[in-house]
This record gives structure tokens, C-alpha cells and sequence, in this order.
């Protein structure tokens, strides 16, 4: 499975910004698309994930302010990202899993947000 990000940016606190990512390749191996936060000096964490069956979840400080959706027929899945809070700064990695226990073991190139106060 090859995870294909884009989205990247630099935005105010306060702001928006969307990230999509495609998936390719064996995809019948994989339910669960999602993201994945890197802040600088912390280990990789959830964002949000969703499964094809629609089910979602959602670390605690992305509920009420990211919304995380998925095309299924065209493997993406995007994350729209609201009141962005420099807390929110770190590279974002896609990821793609059997289901919504934890990461799988495919991953995106990770893309730079940076939130500035």
C-alpha cells in the first residue's frame, strides 16, 4: 500500500487547513485510513481515523475542531482541520490499518504544519 499526502501549510491560530491523502496499490488489505501527529520532541499520536464502515476516532484534542472523512471508492481520505491552535504544529502522517486499534503499518510522507500564535 503506497499513502500519496498533500496539504501542507503555515496558518495562524485560529485558522484552517485541509490535508487529503490518496492510498494505492494492495489496498483490500486495508479498513482503517487516518492521521498521525509528530510534534517536535514527542512520539507520533493520533489525530483521527475512519474506517470504511464509517466508524471514527478522534484524539481528544482534535474532537469539536478536526473532522475526518473518506471517499471510499476512491481511497482518500481528508482532514479538515479548524481553529488551529499552535499545539496543532508538527508533521502529520497519513496511515492506513486493518482497523481503528492503533497505526498500521503503512505510512505517508509526512507533511509540515506549523500553526504561529
Amino acid at each position: 500500500v503506497q499513502l500519496q499526502a498533500s496539504g501542507r501549510g503555515l496558518v495562524q491560530a485560529g485558522g484552517s487547513l485541509r490535508l487529503a491523502c490518496a492510498a494505492s496499490g494492495n489496498i483490500f488489505s486495508i479498513n482503517v485510513m487516518g492521521w498521525y501527529r509528530q510534534a517536535p520532541g514527542k512520539q507520533r499520536e493520533l489525530v483521527a481515523a475512519m474506517h470504511t464502515d464509517g466508524s471514527t476516532k478522534y484524539a481528544d484534542s482534535a474532537k469539536g475542531r478536526f473532522t475526518i472523512s473518506r471517499n471510499n471508492a476512491a481511497n482518500t481520505v481528508a482532514l479538515q482541520m479548524s481553529d488551529l491552535q499552535p499545539q496543532d504544529t508538527g508533521v502529520y502522517y497519513c496511515n492506513a490499518a486493518k482497523n481503528l486499534g492503533g497505526a498500521g503499518n503503512y505510512w505517508g510522507q509526512g507533511t509540515q504544519v506549523t500553526v504561529s500564535s
